[in-house]
């Protein structure tokens, strides 16, 4: 079983999404906060990133957020949260919240949340870390992920054991139980990363 204290989720930052992930996003926010975990987020106060910080603070929890500096000058960060820490590279956010978090949840997304999710899906296949990672495949939005993964495994590019990598829910309220499920981390993944 994983002990999970701080919960690193990626998601997007757009306000011009549909409004059932902007309720996901609170929703997992306020979950985390009524259990006592800590989210670990990009940092941004605009779009799901914005809803799930609040929804966090709002329910009492402790939120963390990691901006790299040029997303900090363009006033984008969330002043409000409990701790935001400015880095100086987007490569620099992806390792503190790594080392930051027990566990990794992916809600829907653009192009940045893919390239955060492919980069902690990577290094637990290059054995860097074993946190768990669960993607909330809220309304089937990662259904055409999941497809185009499925043809790499038929083309020859993926293991099929991919499955091992990361798990897909349906809704919210199963990432916890599958955090809880999950096995409990071995790897330190500190050193490895640096």
């Amino acid at each position: 079983m994983t002990d999970v204290a701080s919960l690193c989720v990626y998601c997007g930052s757009s306000d011009r999404v549909d409004q059932g992930h902007l309720a996901a996003a609170a929703e997992l926010g306020r979950a985390a906060a009524e259990r006592g975990i800590e989210i670990v987020f990009g940092g941004g106060r605009v779009g799901l990133m914005g809803v799930l910080a609040d929804a966090a603070l709002g329910a009492g929890g402790q939120v963390t957020g990691i901006i790299p500096e040029h997303l900090q000058a363009m006033e984008v960060g969330h002043n409000g949260v409990s701790r935001l820490e400015v880095v100086g590279s987007m490569h620099s956010r992806k390792m503190r919240m790594c080392e930051l978090s027990d566990a990794f949840c992916v809600l829907p997304g653009g192009l940045g949340t893919l390239d955060e999710t492919f980069e902690i899906v990577t290094w637990k296949q290059l054995g860097l870390h074993d946190k768990p990672i669960v993607v909330v495949n809220h309304q089937g939005f990662w259904d055409p992920l999941i497809e185009l993964i499925d043809h790499q495994v038929a083309a020859g590019y993926v293991r099929s054991g991919y499955a091992q990598l990361f798990t897909v829910v349906d809704r919210v309220d199963q990432v916890f139980d599958t955090l809880a499920a999950a096995p409990a981390p071995t790897l330190s993944s500190d050193s490895r990363l640096m």
